[in-house]
């Protein structure tokens, strides 16, 4: 299975944070189109059909991500 890079990862699981705070504070329109846009995108790019879901599983991959990589040396 193909997974996305997790920088691509972080910035979609952040964007996603981002804009529920927004919405829950009384966010606009855009700001729920703009949730919906980055929603689609972060279920595609884990294979899932609901935002929570894919929340978890940007989250399992991210963590993953970082166990697999050597530490960056000086």
């Amino acid at each position: 299975m193909l997974r996305a890079h997790p920088s691509l990862l972080r910035e979609l699981v952040e964007r996603c944070e981002t804009l529920r705070r927004r919405l829950a504070s009384g966010g606009s329109a855009e700001t729920r189109r703009q949730l919906e846009d980055v929603t689609y995108t972060l279920c595609v790019v884990t294979g899932t059909r609901q935002l929570d879901t894919a929340l978890y599983v940007a989250r399992q991959q991210l963590a993953d991500a970082m166990t697999r990589e050597p530490p960056l040396r000086h």
